[in-house]
């Protein structure tokens, strides 16, 4: 994950003047999908532990979760199953533009703070199948993400070494085929 202050890509969201809310029916749908899950050792007690706060709008990341508990402290009780005390969830404000990312990031961050701490397979899977991300077509804010790391990009445009076809950039990875003659770049 990128670091607290990174490129600033959305540091013009305006600070809220609300809170950040819990997306309805977030929590039991991340309990009941953890049954059976043996590496949720924090399952019983997330509901009841965790809070929710802002980021700074010049942070770039769109979610992060932090256990208030030292890391010695917190190994210590995910070894021996115990409760994890205080889990802090920050959520990025330009989330209120999209509620389906909210949920999405929110969904995502709370399966951290119950245990699933490092992004696997088994995380990506759960996240999708309680709260599958929005498609980039349906989300304002992802279009606007990546629009600010296209606009930072050296290269704006591609063109095919085969038919000289050239076309505005408009993804983040390079293209294996042109789009015209399909021949590989």
């Amino acid at each position: 994950m990128a670091g607290k202050s990174g490129s600033g890509f959305l540091s013009d969201t305006p600070v809220p003047a609300i809170e950040p809310h819990l997306p309805e029916g977030s929590i039991e749908a991340v309990v009941q999908a953890l049954s059976g899950v043996l590496d949720a050792v924090f399952r019983p007690w997330v509901a009841d532990r965790i809070s929710l706060e802002w980021l700074e709008v010049t942070d770039d990341r769109l979610g992060m979760t932090r256990f208030e508990e030292g890391s010695n402290e917190l190994i210590r009780r995910r070894k021996l199953r115990l409760d994890p005390g205080a889990i802090t969830i920050g959520l990025h404000p330009a989330l209120l533009e999209d509620e389906m990312l909210y949920r999405h990031t929110f969904v995502h961050e709370l399966l951290h703070a119950a245990g699933l701490t490092i992004h696997s397979k088994e995380h990506d899977r759960l996240v999708s199948q309680i709260a599958p991300a929005p498609s980039l077509k349906d989300s304002p804010l992802l279009r606007k993400m990546r629009d600010a790391v296209l606009g930072n990009q050296t290269v704006q445009s591609w063109s095919c070494g085969h038919c000289g076809f050239e076309w505005k950039r408009r993804t983040v990875r390079k293209p294996r085929r042109c789009v015209k003659c399909a021949r590989p770049l």
